[in-house]
């Protein structure tokens, strides 16, 4: 199969590949985002040698599983290595063995499930690269983990003897709107582009996700088959991510369980309140994980301190799965059912500014400020008995003197801003002008789906406008 996308990453590939020396490449992304199928794309027949750890299997079984790895691929006989080190010197012998013109790739895939407790394995892999890879030319090792956190803790920021010897690292991140289009169309899925945002709300753009859509049929049918029957792909998923990144998940979801009841996000000491964890670096490193594995993410409203930081789900998935899945029977038209709730058209729009949170390149392109260096950020101000309060979760914060205030509205038709509204907007531009102290002038950018029907109040206060096909 043809693989759509990872541009930037195929090319870091590429040139390792055709580099003199020899290079240590670290690529990590959560479960299903297709960090194997990278690596199997980008080398071909490349990789001389492939291991994949097995998942809460013990050190026995592990270095079983490297013996008829290791059979199997290159057709020699070996006996089980005690440890890793022994099972990296077989390696190193067959390796010596070769005569090549081309890189050799080692390709080490979910490292972290093989380095079990009193393993070594850390250690062994540090030494077949320092003391023997590193000093050849011809040698490319990859490693990859699904355990970002793992991954970025132990290799990427390794502190002993793996310390700055990653030559490249690779964060895999989920697809955008176009690249989730040309996949669904590669396969020929021929939903709507509001249709593919539709399902992009719920998949967040995880290549796996996708390719389990089947074509011919509707928007319905396919969440209805992902989501909601008994046997579907994304029915019980959310455990099985959480439980394969996490030895020890509870907590990690109660941070979860407690950020989806707030969308505008909570403090730290929010979270540590509602979920009665301790005030302690165990905390913030369950904070760390989350975030680096793509569950959550952080941001510092602008003109605020650290300690007003707020944390959000970001993962689309899990979004929908605590909203709609969890507690949830298969019935017929389940999913139909759902866009009936009172909530889903908050669910949805919620969703659309998570989606326009991640194509800020792409809105910056459309307002004709591709150029200009920008910073993103949310605004709040909390109201109280003498002043009115607003939130804006999307600022564009400019060097050529300029904020855009964007506000994000999902609808099935063309938006208009009615009288009430349109004094909605005025208030919470005013309220930002004096709350914020800003020199700057102020834009507002409409972002909808199919734009806006123009009257009096568009007319007055909108500068910019951005729709979802200007999002792909």
């Amino acid at each position: 199969m043809e693989l759509i996308g990872r541009t930037k990453e195929r090319e870091i590939i590429r040139e390792l590949l055709e580099s003199r020396r020899s290079e240590f490449l670290a690529i990590y992304g959560r479960r299903r985002i297709g960090k194997t199928f990278l690596i199997d794309q980008s080398c071909g027949s490349n990789p001389i040698f492939t291991l994949t750890g097995l998942h809460h299997a013990p050190l026995k079984e592990q270095l079983q599983n490297f013996t008829l790895s290791f059979q199997r691929q290159t057709k020699q006989f070996t006996t089980q290595p005690a440890n890793w080190l022994e099972a990296f010197q077989v390696l190193i012998q067959y390796l010596e063995g070769i005569k090549t013109d081309e890189k050799k790739v080692i390709f080490i895939d979910e490292l972290p499930w093989l380095s079990t407790p009193k393993s070594n394995f850390l250690g062994s892999l540090e030494h077949f690269w320092n003391a023997w890879a590193s000093k050849k030319s011809d040698i490319l090792l990859i490693i990859c983990g699904s355990a970002a956190s793992w991954m970025i803790e132990n290799i990427v920021r390794n502190k002993g003897g793996l310390h700055n010897r990653i030559t490249q690292s690779i964060a895999l991140k989920p697809f955008n709107l176009q690249e989730s289009e040309l996949l669904l169309r590669k396969n020929g899925i021929g939903l709507t582009r509001y249709q593919i945002a539709q399902l992009y709300m719920i998949t967040g753009g995880v290549p796996y996700y996708l390719m389990a859509v089947k074509k011919g049929k509707s928007l319905d049918q396919i969440v209805n088959e992902l989501c909601f029957s008994k046997d579907g792909l994304l029915r019980n998923e959310f455990e099985y991510v959480l439980k394969s990144l996490f030895d020890n998940a509870e907590n990690h979801l109660k941070v979860i369980n407690v950020l989806s009841e707030k969308n505008s996000g909570l403090t730290r000491t929010e979270i540590l309140e509602k979920t009665g964890l301790s005030n302690a670096g165990s905390s913030t490193k369950i904070l760390e994980e989350l975030e680096e594995s793509g569950f959550i993410n952080k941001y510092t409203p602008i003109y605020k301190k650290n300690k007003d930081t707020l944390y959000r789900v970001m993962d689309y998935y899990t979004n929908f799965y605590i909203q709609f899945i969890e507690n949830r029977k298969t019935t017929t038209n389940t999913f139909l059912s759902i866009t009936k709730l009172p909530n889903w058209a908050v669910w949805q729009g919620l969703a659309y500014e998570s989606i326009c949170l991640q194509h800020i390149a792409e809105i910056k392109q459309k307002i004709g400020i591709s150029g200009v260096n920008t910073q993103e950020a949310s605004w709040l101000k909390k109201g109280n008995a003498d002043e009115k309060g607003t939130q804006i979760d999307l600022l564009i914060d400019r060097d050529d003197a300029i904020i855009n205030i964007c506000e994000v509205k999902f609808a099935n038709d063309y938006y208009s801003i009615s009288k009430e509204y349109a004094q909605q907007l005025r208030s919470k531009i005013s309220i930002f002008k004096e709350g914020s102290k800003t020199k700057k002038s102020v834009f507002l950018v409409m972002i909808t789906t199919y734009g806006l029907k123009r009257n009096d109040y568009a007319n007055e206060l909108v500068q910019n406008e951005v729709v979802l096909e200007d999002l792909f």
